[in-house]
């Protein structure tokens, strides 16, 4: 049996257009006085053997953290899968997991169990799945599947779930973390979890 944590490169994608706020690099808007990106990273550092970011923009700002930072190189922003594609093509590991920057409350054993499940079901990757929706930016696959992303990617595709779907899946689900999948995707969001965090940080 692989053992779990060599066998995973991390990445918290970073690349999104964010045009709901304001055209604003999303990684890096405060969260309880930290960028959301370090809440991302302080939880996922410690359950994988590397944490990459994968970002398009702000990148001397991004490597601040420690962590190696994969350009995406796709300046029309197609989404999460350029940043994928870049984690797969950078890992030095067997599998790669993937967390946005814009989820701050990753619980502790969010690698094991995107991995048991994948084990479990002897499936190609292992997706995020809450309330009959597939979560297609938390996944666990193996770098294999890049050179399939390119060609999906290069024949003008950028729909993540559409590709995922392409694939053996096993779903996951974190009904003891129902936050884990909340959208910040507009500055009122990002405010009332503000205003919410002292009594969420510690989950």
């Amino acid at each position: 049996m692989t053992d779990r944590l060599t066998a995973l490169t991390g990445v918290i994608l970073a690349g999104g257009r964010a045009e709901r706020m304001g055209g604003r690099d999303k990684g890096l808007l405060p969260l309880a006085g930290e960028p959301l990106i370090a809440h991302g990273i302080r939880r996922l550092q410690p359950q994988v053997a590397e944490l990459l970011i994968s970002a398009n923009r702000h990148l001397e700002t991004y490597r601040q953290f420690g962590c190696r930072v994969v350009n995406d190189s796709d300046s029309r922003f197609r989404g999460p899968l350029a940043g994928i594609l870049a984690a797969l093509r950078a890992a030095t590991t067997p599998y790669v997991l993937t967390a946005p920057c814009d989820s701050p409350l990753l619980p502790p054993d969010y690698a094991q169990r995107m991995w048991a499940a994948l084990e479990q079901a002897q499936a190609t990757a292992s997706v995020g799945y809450s309330d009959g929706r597939w979560q297609p930016v938390f996944a666990l696959a193996p770098v294999h599947l890049q050179h399939d992303l390119a060609d999906y990617l290069a024949a003008g595709e950028g729909n993540a779930g559409r590709w995922w779907q392409q694939h053996s899946l096993a779903p996951v689900e974190f009904p003891d973390a129902p936050l884990l999948f909340r959208n910040l995707n507009t500055p009122d969001q990002l405010a009332q979890l503000e205003t919410d965090w002292p009594h969420l940080k510690d989950r």
